[in-house]
């Protein structure tokens, strides 16, 4: 498995990091103290539900494309399936988006400031700016530029789908495609849908035209080797990591 070290690319030495892992829900969170117990409670809550949706439906699982769902579908169900519909994507998309924005809000009830990682998937809430750096894979651009985020901004869903970096599915050849959202599902499932377009350099374009047509979702950052695009609200950094 490759290592995360770009979990570390966020800014928040100011709060308690901890981790949880259930199966493959593999999570990095920071907050005003450690909350181990109560996010790992959650983590199974939620992975629970959608295994339950999964086995009553299971195209809920396979499907590359959106999918209706039942009348009586859970909350996290719901939210990944109308994402997916925005983007002509398959709700799994969106399922490391869902899980960090469900545990991340229900932990505001104990902590003011949240930072949820979820496999390059981030739900964040915050009381004062913090910058995320960018993990682009083998890109020169990797690690030296961020996303500086300010406190009012937040809640927020900073979500990145990448075709040469990681093991999630996707269809392009994109080093990082970050999305920023008041909804991580909206943020995931935008992220893998633009990255899907991205084979080459010439093809950032295409992506962010694609970008724009979404609504819900704030801006996007494109990186394809040395090349950017950039589109919507978002505000880049120099950083080192």
């Amino acid at each position: 498995m490759q290592p995360r070290t770009y979990r570390h690319w966020v800014e928040g030495e100011d709060l308690t990091a901890f981790g949880v892992t259930v199966q493959e829900t593999d999570l990095y969170i920071r907050a005003a103290a450690n909350l181990h117990r109560q996010a790992r409670r959650l983590v199974l809550k939620y992975r629970q539900i959608l295994e339950d949706y999964v086995e009553r439906t299971p195209a809920f699982l396979t499907s590359l494309e959106p999918l209706s769902i039942s009348d009586d579908a859970p909350e996290i169900v719901c939210q990944m399936a109308l994402a997916a519909e925005k983007v002509g994507v398959g709700p799994m998309a969106a399922v490391a988006g869902a899980v960090a924005e469900f545990v991340g809000k229900e932990l505001l009830c104990r902590s003011p400031e949240i930072i949820v990682e979820n496999g390059g998937d981030i739900f964040l809430r915050s009381l004062k700016k913090r910058i995320v750096g960018i993990y682009a894979g083998k890109s020169p651009l990797s690690g030296k530029i961020g996303l500086e985020i300010s406190g009012q901004e937040t809640p927020l869903g900073i979500c990145t789908s990448s075709g040469t970096v990681g093991h999630s599915l996707s269809f392009g050849q994109a080093d990082a495609v970050i999305v920023v959202s008041p909804s991580a599902i909206m943020a995931d499932a935008a992220a893998t849908a633009i990255g899907n377009l991205i084979k080459k350099p010439d093809d950032i374009n295409l992506g962010i035209e694609f970008a724009r047509g979404i609504k819900g979702i704030n801006g996007v950052v494109i990186i394809k080797n040395e090349n950017i695009g950039i589109w919507g609200e978002v505000k880049l950094c120099q950083t080192s990591v």
